[in-house]
């Protein structure tokens, strides 16, 4: 792997940038809540370099660290980060381990495609731990973590002409904390309900409500995730017919009853922005005992809805989504998860998209697409724990053009 070489006058160096520093253990300690860069390449001390060990010029914990802080700072891939590398050279030679200089676009690209996604993944897992629980120590009290599970196709990754499909992925996405947690490829999205319980597999579920669409709504899932120690909120669509259709009747019943023989709670929220006035009605109650196949899905206690009505140019329009879960009664809380769900589209596919331009990648190579679309999501999630007022897109920007701020980012300073 290659011994991991320091700047000898590291704490000056940070002195100049203005962040704090300190000495414990012989390593540079940042201000609280924070890491160094040396704490940042020990992540990937036990990642193994996937090269023969015949002409390693270039240290394969810099290279990797290098891939991050070019990704954090608007590459795409293996020639944009080598381009960016290159202009700040300088800058990242008195950070990095490099005595043969910058490595070339072909050095990146041969790491990115020889790594397996799985163990790249893995080369994060104490890093996301640690601005995880960061980001968790900064909710209100009482709060419960949701994870958004949600599936995206990277569009143009395909090669048809060699049999590739494009590329899908389905993520965990801590919606509160803006950090994706862990990521499972697929070649096609129907494959989605094999992923979910893979990925689920990758991440901590105890105290979490974990909330998924209805491909996901499954017995198995949802028992897998009781047994974890989480609790789910489910869609329901056709996929499941006669549950969704004696839910859905049920629902209906009970509200032209108007609530008389049933506890069901309500809570309303409206909001207005972009020309339009949203309001949603959220409507919690316990499981009918009667359901069809209760008994068959772990911890299910509750059902709800949430009407949708959308106010724009004089014209309204108006959705309404069922849901299973295994929540105890709590409409706001109820309420609370269901728009945290959305954040995995708002928040994050979103920003993908528009940000980092993902749908354009035409990264063909299996290996390498993965390990860049999770570089892609690893940066995000770096990028919104920075607590400034710019947006994300911006950010990432200032973070090409602004060696300072990209430290600031990559070591949770300005948390």
């Amino acid at each position: 792997m290659g011994n991991l070489r320091f700047a000898p006058d590291f704490s000056t160096y940070f002195t100049v940038l203005g962040l704090g520093y300190g000495n414990r253990h012989g390593g540079i300690v940042m201000a609280p809540a924070a890491m160094s860069i040396d704490e940042v390449l020990c992540h990937f001390k036990d990642l193994e370099d996937p090269r023969s060990e015949v002409n390693r010029k270039h240290p394969f914990v810099s290279v990797v660290t290098l891939s991050v802080m070019g990704v954090l700072a608007g590459a795409s891939g293996p020639t944009g980060i080598a381009t960016w590398a290159k202009h700040n050279h300088e800058f990242l030679r008195s950070l990095l381990d490099l005595p043969n200089g910058i490595p070339g676009k072909d050095v990146f690209r041969r790491i990115l495609c020889a790594l397996n996604p799985e163990a790249f993944q893995r080369g994060f897992a104490s890093w996301l731990a640690g601005l995880h629980a960061i980001a968790g120590e900064q909710l209100p009290d009482g709060m419960r973590q949701t994870y958004a599970v949600d599936g995206k196709t990277l569009r143009r990754s395909h090669d048809k002409k060699n049999g590739l499909g494009a590329l899908h992925l389905v993520s965990v996405w801590a919606s509160q904390c803006g950090i994706t947690l862990a990521q499972v490829a697929t070649d096609q999205k129907s494959n989605e309900i094999t992923a979910i319980p893979q990925v689920l597999q990758l991440v901590g579920l105890k105290g979490a409500i974990v909330t998924i669409d209805a491909m996901g709504t499954q017995k198995a899932i949802a028992a897998q995730i009781v047994d974890g120690g989480g609790d789910y909120v489910l869609a329901l669509k056709g996929n499941q017919e006669s549950l969704h259709d004696e839910v859905v009747d049920y629902a209906i019943e009970q509200m032209e009853n108007d609530f008389a023989d049933v506890k069901a709670r309500e809570y309303k929220t409206i909001d207005t922005g972009h020309g339009r006035v949203e309001t949603r009605h959220y409507i919690q109650m316990p499981a009918p005992k009667s359901l069809s196949g209760l008994n068959k899905w772990k911890g299910l206690r509750t059902i709800g809805l949430v009407i949708l009505t959308c106010l724009r140019d004089g014209k309204e329009t108006s959705e309404t989504r069922f849901f299973i879960s295994s929540l105890a009664m709590g409409v706001k809380q109820f309420a609370k998860a269901i728009r945290s769900h959305w954040g995995i589209e708002n928040s994050c596919h979103w920003s993908l998209d528009v940000t980092y331009r993902e749908d354009e990648s035409r990264t063909r190579e299996p290996n390498a697409r993965e390990n860049l679309a999770w570089l892609n999501r690893f940066t995000l999630s770096l990028l919104k724990q920075h607590k400034d007022k710019q947006t994300v897109a911006m950010r990432r920007r200032v973070c090409g053009w602004n060696t300072k701020f990209l430290v600031e980012v990559l070591t949770a300073q300005g948390g």
